[in-house]
């Protein structure tokens, strides 16, 4: 069981990222791949990239388990910057008594399966070649098992935002924490999960990042080490088939039944966010309707729906942007 602990304080600094963190979508997506959970999530996904991982990723391996704890250091604060070269930089710039002391908590997990290999020791000692290789690890499994999907993965956190900024207009902090149910529980002041360890994190007028995480699987991911920023990676809503090819046959040929005003209309609406209710009292139609139009559009991969309560939130994707921009350069 996890336990965060809020003050007054701390509900006045909460806050949501604004995109998914590159570093822990890496350690996420690593076990995910070398794991076999959630098959009809990530198969095709798995498929796709197994052939690429080659015997670089064996870094990865020993430093994250498929279970258990895996090093703080691997996803520090990025003080709101998502760029990956900044990002994997902050990693190499980890002073070496954190190395040391993660490293040494890493070895000594008990649900370890073997001992760490000798070439991590150069690691925990800050070499300047072992710290080479670790980006150049980063890098890889980034560009080879993220990169291809990025804009999905990042229209899936988008859509969401889009969700949990509804719950922040609706019923402020607590609304916003009451929102995500049941992977979190929300009993004031206190924010509830199932964790592997029991585990209490007191905020102390700190704030909490809330970071949506698309790899996250369950339940909810945060550091080890009590005195870092706090965050709490939590899972997002998925689409199935989201590996597919983009713009392939089938979403070509929902493109062509696209034309009409209609159509049009709603995917410019849905920018900021619109459930199905809104759709149809914005352009005087049933919820039917809007369902059947939402539904093409979403098959051509122009916007996401995600269910949030008791009504479904809809929002665009880079694709729909990419395909509204065209039109208005065009005009």
């Amino acid at each position: 069981m996890l336990r965060v602990h809020f003050t007054a304080d701390d509900l006045a600094r909460v806050r949501v990222a604004a995109a998914p963190d590159p570093l822990w979508e890496i350690a996420t997506s690593f076990q995910a791949l070398i794991g076999a959970d959630a098959p009809l999530l990530f198969e095709e996904w798995r498929r796709l990239v197994r052939p690429r991982v080659g015997p670089v990723h064996g870094l990865l391996a020993a430093l994250l388990p498929p279970r258990g704890y895996f090093p703080d250091f691997l996803t520090p604060d990025l003080r709101g910057s998502f760029d990956l070269a900044h990002a994997v930089d902050t990693v190499l710039g980890t002073p070496r008594v954190r190395l040391r002391g993660d490293l040494a908590r890493l070895a000594a997990s008990p649900v370890r399966p073997r001992p760490l290999p000798p070439g991590t020791r150069a690691l925990a000692d800050g070499e300047p070649e072992a710290l080479r290789g670790l980006g150049a690890v980063l890098h890889a499994h980034h560009r080879h098992a993220l990169a291809p999907f990025w804009p999905r993965i990042r229209a899936q956190v988008d859509a969401d935002r889009a969700v949990r900024a509804r719950a922040v207009l609706e019923g402020g902090t607590d609304g916003l924490l009451a929102g995500f149910r049941p992977v979190l529980r929300w009993q004031p002041p206190v924010l509830e999960a199932d964790y592997p360890v029991h585990r209490d994190l007191r905020l102390a007028g700190r704030g909490l990042l809330l970071q949506p995480s698309f790899f996250c699987l369950r339940r909810p991911l945060t550091l080890a080490l009590a005195d870092l920023t706090p965050v709490l990676v939590y899972p997002i809503q998925h689409t199935l088939g989201w590996a597919g090819g983009a713009g392939g046959t089938e979403g070509g040929a929902e493109l062509g039944a696209l034309i009409g005003h209609t159509r049009a209309a709603i995917l410019e609406d849905v920018v900021t966010g619109r459930t199905t209710g809104e759709l149809a009292e914005r352009f005087g139609i049933s919820g039917a309707a809007v369902s059947q139009h939402t539904g093409v559009l979403r098959r051509a991969g122009l916007l996401l729906s995600m269910r949030h309560k008791k009504y479904v939130v809809h929002t665009i994707t880079p694709a729909g942007l990419a395909l509204l921009d065209g039109a208005q350069a065009s005009v």
